[in-house]
């Protein structure tokens, strides 16, 4: 994934849809990538940390349960942008292999 990492990218698909706190990025981004992509917490949130330094994902509210802060999370028009624009890398390489072609299957 030219530029952007996987984790990175499955983060801004699950933030796509509505803003969502931790726990729940983790989840959806395991749904939506088929069981692939399973983020450990710290790696979510040194990357929800660096997107939101490069403006694609901010911070959009935060409330408390239980006794402990919650922070729900919102894609940016930038991140949308970003995101959109590695999905359509990875349709082009994607039908580089999958167009039918004159070479037998190996």
């Amino acid at each position: 994934m030219a530029g952007m990492t996987e984790a990175t990218y499955f983060i801004l698909v699950a933030l796509m849809e509505e803003p969502l706190h931790g726990y729940g990025i983790i989840k959806q981004a395991r749904t939506q990538s088929l069981g692939e992509v399973d983020l450990a917490v710290g790696t979510l949130y040194s990357a929800l940390d660096r997107l939101s330094e490069t403006g694609w994902v901010r911070l959009d509210r935060e409330e408390t349960v239980n006794g402990r802060p919650r922070r729900y999370y919102r894609i940016t028009d930038d991140g949308v942008r970003a995101v959109r624009a590695q999905a359509a890398r990875l349709q082009r390489a994607a039908a580089l292999v999958l167009r039918p072609s004159g070479v037998a299957s190996v």
